[in-house]
């Protein structure tokens, strides 16, 4: 009897159910939507997940990495901008260490002077009688190198180039004085006196150039008259001296 109680109850509708205290429920798709879709309602936080209000659109993200293209070539470089400004000046560094020491040059020459002077004088008088014909000289006034050889009256050149040479002598009275300044053995200068009752001081100067080794001195020109060279007992009546114009190296 319960059995066939049940059957009836499965094979009645729905609607006819009410008076047996079910619970009606809305029906509700689960499947396909029907085409074209029906306009989403208003949206509300709390209707949000409820059966037949539509969820909230989501926008679809796309995956740029897949859409890269291969790798182009590069351009053409382009032009250089304007230099900076300069910056201000860095700290001075540390001091770097001490250089050796250089080697020693080579000595340099004996004749790179650019000085040379001599002045001498003869105290007593000179006749050509006594067979000399180079003027000897016994007093140095100046020879800062010892370039000039008192005995033989000679200066020997070691700094070439152009000198100023001066001769001064007081003649003999009544004789003849008859000089000349001599370079290398040629007469570059002559000095002379002509006898006469009383002698006057003569001089003479030149300008004259000088090789290395040349050497100087003054010389008695022997002619038929005695020639004579006053000398005054201690005084300097006889004076050659000589000093270094121009080096031949500033010529």
């Amino acid at each position: 009897m319960a059995a066939s109680g049940l059957l009836l109850l499965l094979g009645l509708p729905v609607g006819a159910w009410p008076g047996l205290g079910l619970p009606r429920r809305p029906c509700v798709q689960c499947c396909h939507a029907a085409w074209p879709p029906a306009a989403p309602g208003p949206y509300t936080p709390q209707s949000a997940g409820e059966p037949g209000v539509p969820l909230p659109r989501v926008r679809p993200t796309i995956d740029i990495s897949i859409l890269k293209g291969e790798k182009g070539e590069p351009g053409l470089r382009g032009l250089s901008g304007r230099s900076g400004k300069e910056g201000p000046l860095g700290a001075r560094g540390l001091s770097g260490r001490k250089g050796q020491k250089g080697q020693a040059g080579p000595p340099g020459s004996l004749c790179q002077r650019d000085y040379a002077a001599f002045s001498v004088g003869q105290r007593e008088g000179l006749h050509s009688a006594d067979g000399f014909q180079a003027v000897p000289f016994d007093t140095e006034l100046v020879d800062p190198d010892g370039a000039f050889h008192l005995a033989s009256g000679r200066f020997l050149c070691a700094v070439p180039g152009v000198y100023f040479l001066n001769l001064n002598m007081h003649p003999w009275n009544y004789k003849e004085t008859y000089l000349h300044i001599t370079g290398n053995g040629r007469a570059a200068a002559v000095l002379y006196a002509q006898p006469r009752e009383r002698g006057v001081l003569q001089t003479q100067s030149l300008l004259l150039p000088l090789a290395t080794g040349d050497t100087v001195w003054v010389r008695v020109f022997q002619r038929d008259r005695d020639n004579a060279i006053h000398g005054g007992h201690g005084d300097l009546y006889i004076t050659f001296k000589g000093h270094l114009v121009k080096p031949a190296a500033e010529l």
